[in-house]
Protein backbone atom coordinates (compact mmCIF):
# COMPACT_ATOMS: atom_id res chain seq x y z
CA UNK A 1 0.00 0.00 0.00
CA UNK A 2 1.56 3.58 -0.87
CA UNK A 3 0.85 6.74 1.31
CA UNK A 4 0.72 10.09 -0.02
CA UNK A 5 3.19 12.55 2.28
CA UNK A 6 0.15 14.04 3.52
CA UNK A 7 -1.52 11.01 4.80
CA UNK A 8 2.07 10.09 6.66
CA UNK A 9 2.50 13.36 8.02
CA UNK A 10 -1.17 13.29 9.14
CA UNK A 11 -0.11 9.80 11.10
CA UNK A 12 3.30 11.13 12.45
CA UNK A 13 0.35 13.88 14.15
CA UNK A 14 -1.75 11.32 15.57
CA UNK A 15 1.07 9.09 16.60
CA UNK A 16 2.66 12.48 18.30
CA UNK A 17 -0.25 13.79 20.09
CA UNK A 18 -0.49 10.20 21.59
CA UNK A 19 2.67 10.04 22.73
CA UNK A 20 2.10 13.92 24.62
CA UNK A 21 -1.41 12.57 25.73
CA UNK A 22 0.89 9.59 26.89
CA UNK A 23 3.83 11.38 28.74
CA UNK A 24 1.64 14.50 30.17
CA UNK A 25 -0.69 11.68 32.28
CA UNK A 26 1.73 8.99 33.12
CA UNK A 27 4.06 12.05 34.34
CA UNK A 28 1.29 13.48 36.38
CA UNK A 29 0.05 9.82 38.12
CA UNK A 30 3.55 9.37 38.50
CA UNK A 31 4.58 12.17 40.57
CA UNK A 32 1.32 11.07 42.54
CA UNK A 33 2.69 7.66 42.95
CA UNK A 34 5.96 9.10 44.46
CA UNK A 35 4.01 11.64 46.31
CA UNK A 36 2.44 8.92 48.14
CA UNK A 37 4.93 6.59 48.39
CA UNK A 38 3.98 3.23 46.01
CA UNK A 39 6.70 0.74 45.34
CA UNK A 40 8.63 0.97 42.42
CA UNK A 41 6.11 -1.04 39.72
CA UNK A 42 3.73 1.03 40.61
CA UNK A 43 5.42 3.47 38.23
CA UNK A 44 5.65 0.42 35.56
CA UNK A 45 1.83 -0.17 36.08
CA UNK A 46 1.16 3.76 35.40
CA UNK A 47 3.00 3.60 32.40
CA UNK A 48 1.70 0.46 31.11
CA UNK A 49 -1.65 1.55 31.96
CA UNK A 50 -1.51 4.96 30.38
CA UNK A 51 0.12 3.57 27.19
CA UNK A 52 -2.49 0.87 26.75
CA UNK A 53 -5.53 3.45 27.48
CA UNK A 54 -4.13 6.03 25.12
CA UNK A 55 -3.16 3.76 22.25
CA UNK A 56 -5.90 0.94 22.77
CA UNK A 57 -8.63 3.58 22.53
CA UNK A 58 -7.69 4.01 18.84
CA UNK A 59 -6.84 0.37 18.49
CA UNK A 60 -8.00 0.16 15.09
CA UNK A 61 -6.79 3.51 13.44
CA UNK A 62 -3.24 2.59 14.81
CA UNK A 63 -3.00 -0.65 12.03
CA UNK A 64 -2.98 2.50 9.45
CA UNK A 65 -0.65 4.66 11.50
CA UNK A 66 1.97 2.63 11.94
CA UNK A 67 2.08 1.25 8.42
CA UNK A 68 2.26 5.08 7.05
CA UNK A 69 4.66 5.36 10.34
CA UNK A 70 6.61 2.27 8.87
CA UNK A 71 6.81 3.20 5.36
CA UNK A 72 8.47 7.10 6.28
CA UNK A 73 10.94 5.12 8.52
CA UNK A 74 11.95 2.80 5.74
CA UNK A 75 13.87 5.60 4.44
CA UNK A 76 16.56 5.14 7.30
CA UNK A 77 17.36 1.90 6.91
CA UNK A 78 19.43 3.09 3.43
CA UNK A 79 21.21 5.32 5.12
CA UNK A 80 25.49 4.48 5.86
CA UNK A 81 26.31 2.91 8.85
CA UNK A 82 28.22 6.36 9.89
CA UNK A 83 25.15 8.31 9.22
CA UNK A 84 22.93 5.65 11.56
CA UNK A 85 25.52 5.59 14.15
CA UNK A 86 25.82 9.75 14.38
CA UNK A 87 21.50 9.62 14.74
CA UNK A 88 21.84 6.76 17.49
CA UNK A 89 23.98 8.66 19.28
CA UNK A 90 22.22 11.48 18.95
CA UNK A 91 19.18 9.70 20.67
CA UNK A 92 21.31 7.60 22.67
CA UNK A 93 23.54 9.32 24.36
CA UNK A 94 22.18 12.09 26.74
CA UNK A 95 19.49 9.02 27.68
CA UNK A 96 22.58 6.98 28.66
CA UNK A 97 24.05 10.10 30.37
CA UNK A 98 21.25 9.83 33.01
CA UNK A 99 23.08 6.91 34.61
CA UNK A 100 26.43 9.02 35.05
CA UNK A 101 24.23 12.12 36.00
CA UNK A 102 20.57 11.04 37.50
CA UNK A 103 20.90 15.25 38.85
CA UNK A 104 20.54 16.77 35.26
CA UNK A 105 18.31 13.33 34.33
CA UNK A 106 15.49 16.14 33.23
CA UNK A 107 17.77 18.49 31.27
CA UNK A 108 19.15 14.99 29.43
CA UNK A 109 15.70 13.86 29.01
CA UNK A 110 15.15 17.30 26.75
CA UNK A 111 18.31 17.41 25.47
CA UNK A 112 18.00 13.40 24.04
CA UNK A 113 14.07 14.13 22.30
CA UNK A 114 15.47 17.40 20.89
CA UNK A 115 18.62 16.11 19.13
CA UNK A 116 17.10 12.88 18.42
CA UNK A 117 14.58 14.43 16.52
CA UNK A 118 16.64 17.22 14.99
CA UNK A 119 19.52 14.66 13.52
CA UNK A 120 16.47 12.38 12.43
CA UNK A 121 15.05 15.50 10.33
CA UNK A 122 18.25 16.72 9.09
CA UNK A 123 19.46 13.16 7.75
CA UNK A 124 15.95 12.43 6.33
CA UNK A 125 16.13 15.55 4.08
CA UNK A 126 19.85 14.94 3.07
CA UNK A 127 19.56 11.66 2.70
CA UNK A 128 15.88 10.80 1.53
CA UNK A 129 14.44 14.05 0.43
CA UNK A 130 11.65 13.86 3.15
CA UNK A 131 11.13 17.27 4.98
CA UNK A 132 9.65 16.14 8.09
CA UNK A 133 8.94 19.66 9.58
CA UNK A 134 6.56 17.80 12.67
CA UNK A 135 9.93 15.96 14.13
CA UNK A 136 12.18 19.12 13.66
CA UNK A 137 9.49 21.34 15.72
CA UNK A 138 9.60 18.63 18.49
CA UNK A 139 13.43 18.12 18.24
CA UNK A 140 13.72 22.11 18.12
CA UNK A 141 11.11 22.74 21.05
CA UNK A 142 12.65 20.35 23.34
CA UNK A 143 15.97 22.24 22.76
CA UNK A 144 14.40 25.37 23.82
CA UNK A 145 12.49 24.14 26.53
CA UNK A 146 15.98 23.29 27.93
CA UNK A 147 16.16 27.08 29.46
CA UNK A 148 12.74 27.49 31.03
CA UNK A 149 13.12 23.92 33.10
CA UNK A 150 16.30 25.44 34.21
CA UNK A 151 14.82 28.22 35.27
CA UNK A 152 11.60 27.02 36.75
CA UNK A 153 14.21 23.98 38.40
CA UNK A 154 16.81 26.25 39.96
CA UNK A 155 14.16 29.00 41.05
CA UNK A 156 11.03 27.53 41.66
CA UNK A 157 11.72 23.97 42.70
CA UNK A 158 15.18 23.86 43.75
CA UNK A 159 16.06 21.04 45.34
CA UNK A 160 12.67 18.66 44.68
CA UNK A 161 13.99 16.41 41.62
CA UNK A 162 10.67 14.63 41.43
CA UNK A 163 8.95 17.97 39.94
CA UNK A 164 11.80 18.93 37.75
CA UNK A 165 11.55 15.87 36.14
CA UNK A 166 7.87 16.31 35.64
CA UNK A 167 8.04 19.04 34.55
CA UNK A 168 10.72 18.19 31.74
CA UNK A 169 8.32 15.38 30.70
CA UNK A 170 5.32 17.53 30.80
CA UNK A 171 7.63 19.44 28.53
CA UNK A 172 8.72 16.63 26.29
CA UNK A 173 4.42 16.19 26.09
CA UNK A 174 4.08 19.80 24.85
CA UNK A 175 6.84 19.50 22.35
CA UNK A 176 5.17 16.54 20.81
CA UNK A 177 2.05 17.95 20.89
CA UNK A 178 3.09 20.68 18.88
CA UNK A 179 4.71 18.77 16.35
CA UNK A 180 1.59 16.44 16.15
CA UNK A 181 -1.01 19.70 15.77
CA UNK A 182 1.73 21.10 12.97
CA UNK A 183 1.42 17.70 11.14
CA UNK A 184 -2.51 17.67 11.55
CA UNK A 185 -3.10 21.03 10.28
CA UNK A 186 -0.20 21.29 7.72
CA UNK A 187 -1.33 21.74 4.29
CA UNK A 188 1.35 20.60 2.29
Amino acid sequence: MEFSPLQIRRAFGIFFINIAITVSIGSILCEIVYRNNFPFYGYVIIWLMVFGIVFGLQFRRFKTIFSSIRHRMKYSTKWSIPIKTINGLCWGLPFTLIVVFPEISQYLLLLGIGLGNISTFVFMKKFSGLANKEQFIVGIVSIILIVPAFEIDSSIFSGTQDIAVMISRLFIGLSYGLGGLYALYSKH
